[in-house]
């Protein structure tokens, strides 16, 4: 197994061990930091005896990094920076068990629709001062049964920012990841962001999900992804209702204004191989929708496509959940 890493930069903790959470890691790690990563059950052995093993799609190569790996957060440990990477669903366990360590510094990575309230629990119930930051991986692939990680973009790129705007300890995470090939874009309108990026998720999962991820069916549906284009135009005008900016605002300019556009290049999309790779879990689109709910009844608007959409979807859940 090949060791890497250039040295002790900073100590960080990478709490999940999914496709993003193990590529963040090699990144990091390769970047010269001291890493370590938190997994459970057969994910846990199995970074043990192999390490975080990565196959690197575009690039036609298998990288192999050995990491330091925890199956437990201890409170009197401390990292200079905690990445929680995982599902939307997730998060909630993982809150409590933050408050209680003694690290200050905080990244909250992944859909998210609730930060604020993430954020005001850490503060309420941290023993610390928590500097808390929350960010997004614009990447994709699939772990295997092995555990091998298929990633599929050539770098890593994270859009990260802080509710309160002032980023406190973006220097900290500048020196973590000056050498790790990994850029960081740092947006100063994160919440607006992650509610943005999460609707054309429950869109284009839902449509997925329904259809058993027949892509290739899906790709000769009209109907279907113009229903996408109008879940996800429903979706950003609840947000506008409600104030938040539309980030990036091309979405927003291509859903509602080019939608014969976005139509053939959701068509192209679905053709290709790489659509398996963004796959989400759905029990977090349904976490998603859930929390959703509460903004569209704050909104008060109607979101006929949406709520179609989410009905069809949730039920056939239940139904498989419930066999």
């Amino acid at each position: 197994m090949r060791i890497s890493g250039k040295g002790t930069e900073m100590k960080v903790l990478v709490y999940g061990a999914g496709v993003l959470g193990s590529y963040l890691a090699h990144s990091l790690l390769r970047g010269g930091n001291n890493v370590s990563i938190l997994a459970r059950g057969r994910r846990y052995e199995q970074l043990k005896e192999d390490g975080i093993v990565i196959r690197h799609r575009f690039q036609r190569k298998n990288t192999v990094d050995a990491v330091n790996v925890i199956d437990k957060l201890q409170p009197e440990e401390h990292y200079d920076l905690i990445f929680v990477v995982m599902k939307y669903n997730q998060f909630s366990s993982v809150l409590p068990i933050l408050a209680e360590n003694i690290s200050n510094n905080i990244v909250i990575v992944g859909n998210n629709a609730d930060a604020a309230n993430m954020q005001t629990f850490l503060n309420k119930n941290s023993k610390v001062k928590k500097n808390i930051a929350f960010g997004f991986q614009i990447s994709g692939g699939r772990r295997e049964e092995n555990g091998r990680v298929i990633f599929i973009r050539g770098g890593g790129q994270m859009v990260i920012g802080s509710l309160d705007g002032d980023l406190s300890f973006k220097s900290i995470l500048e020196k973590a990841f000056k050498e790790a090939k990994h850029k960081l874009s740092f947006n100063e309108n994160i919440d607006g962001w992650l509610k943005s990026h999460f609707i054309p998720i429950i869109a284009m999962n839902s449509i997925h999900y329904i259809n058993n991820f027949d892509f290739k069916k899906i790709a000769k549906d009209k109907n279907a992804l113009m229903q996408m284009i109008s879940v996800m135009d429903e979706g950003f005008m609840v947000l506008e209702k409600l104030g938040y900016r539309i980030d990036p605002a091309f979405q927003l300019n291509m859903v509602r204004n080019h939608r014969n556009f976005v139509y053939h290049g959701l068509r192209i999309f679905h053709k290709l191989q790489m659509a398996k790779f963004f796959e989400c879990s759905f029990s977090e689109i349904i976490a998603l929708y859930e929390t959703f709910d509460e903004l569209k009844k704050e909104a008060n608007i109607s979101t006929p496509n949406l709520d179609d959409l989410q009905k069809r979807s949730t039920s056939k859940y239940r139904d498989e959940v419930n066999r």
